[in-house]
């Protein structure tokens, strides 16, 4: 005799509606802090960098006994990567200033 087994568990719409529920809340709730935490990654990685670009314009100083006059004499130098010049973001650039100060400008997005 055979016996026919029927599978008659599962999830029901209500409960699979449910637990959809709670996903799109913790969602809604995790997307904002996760874009917060963005900007302030990208905050401080354009601190560090401006840091260590100051670094490299007193190791310039030390090795050819003048201010550099541009990014791109520190990067002809090796004293900086080639696609430097900018932030993390790409927001913000650094120059030179004549004393060897850095100086911070801010790009601002053309409208279309």
């Amino acid at each position: 005799m055979k016996r026919i087994l029927k599978n008659t568990q599962g999830f029901t719409l209500v409960e699979m509606m449910v637990v959809m529920l709670v996903i799109t809340v913790l969602l809604v709730i995790t997307i904002p802090n996760i874009a917060k935490h963005n900007e302030n990654i990208n905050t401080k990685g354009c601190e560090a960098y401006k840091k260590m670009v100051e670094a490299q314009v007193q190791a310039f100083v030390l090795e050819k006994g003048m201010y550099p006059s541009s990014i791109g004499d520190l990067i002809a130098g090796n004293y900086l990567p080639e696609n430097a010049g900018g932030c993390p973001g790409g927001k913000t650039k650094l120059t030179i200033g004549p004393n060897g100060q850095i100086i911070e400008t801010t790009e601002v997005a053309a409208a279309k």
